[in-house]
């Protein structure tokens, strides 16, 4: 008895959680599409800066409703050393932050506000896309941020939300398969190296298929990855996906996927030229990369594939 009142309050517990996270979604979904009102930059634009945003700062809080953070000096104006949020200071100190509520105030810690004053940051380089890739260039200074938000924002904009937390296994579950964590390893070809990767062992032609939401943004021949696809997902991770036999046909750089989409077929590519292979059994080497606004480094993809492997074979029971 005890057992089955522990499990109702498990479940009740894992429902709950389920609905606020939902209600988050739909708040900042709310949020962005009011801005977008307010100022015909399109949502999903919006949503893919936050987006990025949330990815690069740390000790946020699980249930932070938006996470653009905007320097104090360029909120208030060079010269506002007292931090007065009133919005004919600010605009008398040329500061960017601004009233996206009606209070006349412009608070750095309220996401009306927040949200206004980013689109108007954008707003002041134009409104075609080339505009606002070049008004978001001008705030981070970095192209791969650039890159990155209009991937996440071509994402929401084909799918319409911004809540997409499905994922799937990168070979066909229904095939044979193994793997164990390998990265970390040693590698011997073109120097000592460790293996930034998970390696899933299959037969030729296994279908090898996109764990995430994301964009294409690499194919083609590498001299250790043989035929390989790079995936930049919504949340700033690329996933990388080596020793290919070959492509889906259709698959090309740019091209919007979901998880469960088909990329190609394992093989047993690389180490040489193009076309070298067979000098190892073959397989899927998967690796993860998390950028952070400042570099991008490789970190165990293992943890996440046992993960996704439950999903795929619940999704399939």
């Amino acid at each position: 008895m005890f057992i089955f009142i522990l499990s109702l309050f498990s479940l009740a517990h894992t429902v709950h959680a389920e609905e606020e996270e939902n209600n988050i979604y739909d708040e900042r979904l709310s949020l962005y599409k009011k801005t977008e009102a307010l100022t015909q930059i399109p949502w999903y634009y919006i949503a893919a800066i936050d987006q990025y945003e949330r990815q690069i700062h740390k000790d946020l809080e699980d249930d932070q409703l938006i996470s653009i953070q905007i320097p104090e000096e360029m909120w208030f104006g060079i010269g506002n050393s007292s931090f007065e949020k009133d919005v004919n200071i600010i605009n008398m100190f040329n500061g960017k932050g601004k009233d996206g509520n009606d209070d006349r105030i412009a608070d750095p810690n309220e996401p009306e506000d927040v949200l206004y004053t980013m689109a108007n940051f954008i707003l002041e380089y134009g409104q075609s896309e080339d505009d606002i890739m070049i008004g978001i260039w001008n705030f981070y200074k970095r192209d791969l941020a650039v890159h990155t938000i209009k991937n996440t924002a071509k994402v929401f904009k084909k799918f319409q939300d911004i809540n997409l937390t499905d994922r799937d296994f990168p070979v066909a579950i229904n095939y044979n398969y193994s793997y164990r964590n390998t990265w970390g390893d040693r590698r011997g070809f073109g120097g000592n190296r460790i293996h930034e990767g998970t390696d899933i062992f299959a037969d030729y032609g296994t279908p090898v298929k996109s764990t995430t939401y994301g964009v294409v943004e690499l194919k083609g021949w590498n001299l250790y990855g043989g035929w390989r696809i790079g995936i930049r997902d919504i949340y700033n991770i690329y996933h990388y996906y080596a020793h290919l036999s070959g492509y889906e046909e259709g698959v090309e750089v740019g091209q919007i996927v979901k998880p469960g989409d088909v990329l190609g077929k394992v093989g047993s590519t690389g180490y040489g030229p193009p076309g070298t292979s067979g000098k190892f059994p073959p397989h899927l080497h998967y690796g993860m990369y998390k950028d952070n606004g400042y570099s991008e480094w490789s970190f165990d993809p293992y943890p996440y594939l046992k993960k996704w492997e439950r999903m795929a074979k619940q999704k399939r029971n």
